[in-house]
């Protein structure tokens, strides 16, 4: 019995096909799909929902378990008393057209904000507002249209974890039929002569044509169905020529066997299909085996503070929490892990998860979720599950970050594979004419041969492999970049923009001294509380000096980037950063300093001797033979002398920078044709790591992931900033040779088939492993253009060791007790 395909998409409908004005579908989507868009009829959304309060008979009680709070917590990802999110295993998502359906749940329901489906995973992640619709009623919702939940309270990726051994069967069906096939026409090889030979030669030739059946029919029938879909949709993939290429072979080789002529090409025929699912059949093992998304992303450097028992705190890895640890998030940093409030005012900013900016109030005892950033002072929250990392990166890969930028490649691969099959037929065409006018028995043999050694598959897979490769080699080096994308953009920068503070100088060596009015106990603990609450770098360093071992809760906190802290306990108010922020004057010698100011009292200065990242120097000297230098400083000038005598001439320079005036700096810098690579610490650089081509933050021990950011790399890996560009300039160098070597494979390939010199099973050899050579070939150049990738040099410069010493050495006025 012939199997009926999807009116819609061209897919089995299997035994359960869905009927609609006389036609077979194979799902709710393309059902959905075909009213609305070829008879522009909205009635199937007046259907699913004009009666909201009605439930199906089959569905009544069904779900009635999603009324129990206890599950509704488990399965939510997210609940904030006004949004819930949760992710749902679907196991029926089919197509392209159910993703449709799926992402335009809100047209169903006006309670759902949004949808969100991971083809992949077959899940959907949908965001609802908790007063105008309810789990319960999504999973109605969902079973009504046809795509019913699968609902556990385990993790959905279990029920979705059986292999998929459709390729093994198919190929061991193809690899069966091919030897025997194979075996069978040894005598017409060998044209070998005899009664026993001759009596059952037809037999042999309508027994290979049995052999042939399954190859064509089912071995071979995901070609079909491709090139059906693609002429379905306007598009000659490139499956259309390769299953032409399977048809012509049978029916030639039918008619053959049924009018007597010859044996037929059944040997070539199954002998092509079987080499064709082999080197598919690598491919997916290679392409499993280099899987770089997965490497990369599971070294997602964001850090923690921990508080231990004793009351001391450590800089974890989020991926090293558990449960129960108590963890303090300060301003301006993420929370990494749902947990429970223990101390502090949250004023937590969801708008990561929710798209929305309001931020919302919590007091202790409440739940929060991963994802918010903490908008007021420090927190203290204990864990109740342990982080997940996917959750993190989805958000960091959340479209509203992304940047609307040319993906060049890209666009070169899908002009190419939309003209490539277009000019395969035609050449085939030509040729074909052409031996059928000059040597009819190498017409059929030239027209496939055309048909199957062509391929844009290689050239197709030369970006994502060699950017994909560089990504998980970047990721090994703790350098960790948001997509391939960010690699194309890095290859073309022309000009390099550091922060200062706290990127080029390092807040772990800083040395401080203190000149001003002896503080008081309940001042020193205001303060060491207000600086315990910053992730600013000069606020880390400050932290780490001050004597008091205890602080105190904060009755008021606010941060003013680029200015400094104020914070208040009872009737005591403090003012730290700037100097015109706290009312002082800058220190003599314009070193970096943080000023200090009391209820209305000027108390003094803290002055940062501070320390470069090793190597500094070397980096930049590195930098200015591949592009223009620069630093943005919100600091005074204090150090520009320095930085004059000590850096690359050429390197401008500009201080007193409010973030407001980087992002205004970088953008003029683009207008002006430059291509922006933009280095800071995550925290007053955000907005010029955003506006920005290509935004870096530098990680060192604390959380300052922004979803701004373009990439985030170890503050040990500095100084290989230069290898990130260089390397990413060689990335792309080997995508153009491959491209190359993929443009000459194909013409030769040609030359011997149009030539008739080609056999349409030797072809079909030799285009999966044009693919396999590419990615290898990809692979291994990448590999070897990074083997000195993030090597420590041996010879350290020392000379940030004396960075900014004042030619006077001030003696300071210790804080007291």
């Amino acid at each position: 019995m012939e199997e009926r395909s999807c009116f819609h998409c061209g897919d089995p409908v299997g035994k359960h096909p869905i009927h609609y004005d006389e036609k077979d579908f194979c799902c709710h989507g393309c059902k959905t799909v075909y009213q609305l868009f070829t008879e522009n009829d909205l009635s199937c959304y007046y259907d699913l929902t004009r009666s909201p309060g009605a439930i199906p008979k089959e569905l009544e009680g069904k779900y009635d378990f999603l009324s129990n709070e206890a599950i509704i917590e488990k399965l939510l990802e997210f609940d904030d008393g006004t949004t819930q999110v949760t992710s749902l295993y679907i196991p029926h998502i089919h197509c392209s057209s159910c993703i449709w359906v799926l992402e335009n749940l809100q047209k169903l329901n006006a309670g759902i904000v949004a949808s969100q489906v991971n083809f992949p995973k077959k899940t959907v992640r949908v965001t609802f507002k908790e007063k105008e619709t309810s789990l319960k009623d999504l999973a109605v919702l969902l079973s009504r249209i046809g795509y019913e939940p699968y609902i556990s309270l385990e993790d959905h990726n279990t029920a979705n974890n059986t292999v998929d051994r459709s390729m093994v069967y198919k190929l061991g069906v193809a690899g069966f039929a091919f030897g025997n096939v194979m075996l069978l026409s040894f005598p017409e090889y060998f044209q070998t002569e005899g009664f026993w030979l001759d009596q059952y030669k037809t037999f042999f030739r309508w027994l290979m044509f049995c052999f042939s059946l399954p190859v064509v029919f089912y071995t071979g029938s995901s070609y079909f169905i491709s090139a059906y879909k693609g002429i379905r949709s306007g598009f000659l993939n490139i499956d259309v020529p390769i299953a032409l290429g399977i048809l012509t072979l049978f029916l030639r080789s039918s008619y053959d066997i049924i009018f007597d002529l010859g044996s037929g090409f059944f040997d070539s025929l199954t002998g092509l299909v079987f080499f064709l699912l082999l080197g598919k059949f690598f491919q997916q093992q290679t392409y499993s085996f280099l899987s770089f998304e997965r490497d990369y992303r599971s070294y997602f450097p964001i850090a923690i503070t921990r508080l231990k028992k004793n009351g001391t705190e450590e800089n974890i890895p989020v991926n090293e929490i558990e449960k129960g640890d108590l963890l303090l998030v300060r301003n301006e940093e993420l929370i990494p892990v749902d947990g429970i409030l223990i101390r502090g005012n949250a004023h937590i900013d969801y708008s990561f998860v929710t798209g929305e900016a309001v931020p919302i109030q919590k007091k202790s005892g409440d739940k929060v979720f991963a994802g918010g950033k903490q908008l007021s002072g420090s927190i203290e929250l204990e864990a109740i599950r342990s982080v997940e990392q996917s959750y993190l990166t989805q958000l960091w890969s959340n479209d509203i970050f992304n940047k609307d930028k040319e993906h060049r490649f890209q666009t070169l691969t899908d002009a190419i594979s939309k003209r490539f099959t277009i000019a395969v037929l035609a050449i085939a065409v030509i040729s074909t004419s052409f031996w059928l006018y000059q040597d009819p028995s190498k017409a059929l043999n030239v027209f496939t041969a055309v048909l199957i050694i062509a391929c844009p598959c290689a050239i197709a897979l030369s970006a994502p492999f060699t950017l994909g490769n560089l990504l998980r080699i970047f990721g090994k080096k703790k350098c960790y970049l948001k997509n391939t994308q960010v690699i194309e953009r890095l290859a073309k920068i022309d000009t390099a923009i550091f922060d200062k503070t706290g990127t080029l100088t390092t807040h772990r060596r800083s040395n401080v001294d203190y000149h001003g009015i002896t503080l008081q106990k309940l001042e020193e603990k205001l303060l060491k509380s207000a600086l315990r609450s910053s992730n600013h770098p000069l606020s880390r360093s400050l932290y780490q000096v001050i004597p008091s071992e205890s602080t105190i809760p904060l009755d008021i906190f606010e941060e003013y980037p680029g200015e400094g802290i104020a914070a208040s306990y009872q009737d005591t108010k403090i003012k730290i950063g700037a100097a015109s922020f706290a009312g002082g004057l800058g220190p003599k010698y314009g070193q970096t300093s943080v000023h200090i100011k009391i209820n209305d009292t000027y108390k003094g200065y803290f002055l940062f001797t501070n320390e470069y990242r090793p190597n500094t120097r070397k980096l930049f000297q590195s930098l200015a033979k591949m592009a223009s230098l620069g630093i943005l400083s919100g600091d005074n000038e204090g150090e520009k002398g320095f930085l004059t005598r000590w850096l690359p001439a050429g390197v401008s320079m500009r201080f007193d920078q409010r973030p407001d005036d980087k992002l205004n700096y970088i953008k003029t810098l683009q207008e002006q044709g430059k291509t922006v690579l933009m280095v800071g610490d995550g925290l007053n650089d955000a907005g010029a790591l955003a506006q920005s081509d290509v935004g870096i933050s530098i990680a060192e021990d604390v959380n300052v992931f922004s979803p701004a950011c373009d990439g985030i790399i170890d503050a040990s890996m500095f100084e290989h900033i230069k290898d990130l560009i260089r390397l990413s300039k060689k990335g792309v160098s080997i995508i153009k040779v491959s491209f190359l070597l993929s443009l000459v494979y194909n013409i030769t390939g040609l030359y011997f088939a149009v030539t008739g010199q080609l056999l349409p099973v030797i072809a079909a050899i030799l285009m999966p492993l044009s693919s396999i050579s590419i990615v290898v070939f990809t692979t291994v150049t990448t590999n070897w253009a990074a083997r000195k990738f993030g090597e420590i040099s041996m010879k350290t410069d020392k000379s940030h060791m004396q960075s900014n010493k004042p030619p006077i050495h001030l003696k300071p006025d210790p804080v007291k007790a």
